[in-house]
């Protein structure tokens, strides 16, 4: 491997060697999770930057994810479980068996071509591998209970979609959108099922992100970020006039959120 992963993988290891950080040694798989996800969410955040041309936090951020990996595979090390070396070969040969048309015969033209044939590609995977592949009562047990809801419900209605559960185009989305909204109004009226209603309308949303092939976690992600840039132009020109939001109302927020929108479309 490479002279700086070496180092990085070494480091960890003087870390959890007797002698080593106290609280490094302590550390197990379910202790670190939590580090992990976070990890993970702040590089998908950095992402967003680097596509706006701003890629030194992404460089930071995928540097502590990596170190998760390190450190969870030098606890597997300590714990006799397995090391970064199986770790990196066991993807190495994952990768290489799913891209026959790369390093083998098999032909693809498309991107779509490679995804149509993603499963049996992973099917031929547990076959050369001989991994055991367990029984499963329902097609959706492959998506985790532990993605956060968005990327969930993009995941389930993707498996459903490739058995024929799915909308023919967007257009009927827009039908039952607007089905699911009027529940929504129907179910505040009666102050009942709010919440149902509203996770059903969500729900709808996210399949229609998926028809028009839009990732809805980065959509929502990229709207954020946009609100956080227009509401602190607000508070900087509050600022900038010695006002406070106690002393502001509504149209004059609204003024500066539009003029924020100016500003942003004028770039």
């Amino acid at each position: 491997m490479s002279k700086k992963f070496d180092e990085l993988v070494n480091v960890m290891a003087r870390l959890r060697a007797p002698g080593g950080c106290p609280w490094d040694r302590e550390q197990t798989y379910e202790s670190l999770a939590p580090y992990l996800l976070e990890e993970a969410f702040e590089s998908f955040d950095a992402i967003q930057e680097a596509a706006e041309g701003k890629p030194d936090n992404l460089r930071e951020e995928l540097g502590d994810l990596l170190l998760q990996i390190i450190f969870h595979s030098q606890i597997a090390e300590d714990r006799g479980d397995f090391t970064i070396e199986s770790v990196c070969a066991t993807i190495t040969e994952k990768m290489i068996l799913r891209h026959p048309h790369v390093f083998g015969d098999v032909k693809f033209d498309t991107a779509n071509d490679v995804l149509q044939n993603w499963d049996e590609l992973k099917r031929a995977e547990r076959a050369i591998t001989k991994k055991e592949e367990k029984a499963k009562s329902s097609i959706l047990e492959d998506v985790p209970l532990a993605f956060p809801a968005l990327i969930e419900a993009n995941k389930l209605t993707k498996k459903a979609a490739k058995v024929g559960f799915d909308w023919k185009n967007a257009e009927q989305i827009f039908d039952k959108l607007t089905e699911e909204t009027a529940e929504l109004k129907a179910a505040i009226v009666e102050n009942e099922n709010i919440e149902e209603e509203l996770g059903d309308l969500l729900f709808v949303v996210v399949n229609l992100a998926r028809k028009l092939d839009v990732e809805p976690e980065t959509a929502l992600k990229k709207t954020n970020r946009k609100f956080r840039r227009r509401f602190s132009f607000i508070e900087a020109e509050l600022k900038n006039r010695g006002r406070s939001f106690d002393e502001t109302d509504l149209p004059e927020m609204d003024a500066l959120w539009n003029e924020a929108k100016k500003k942003a479309s004028a770039k």
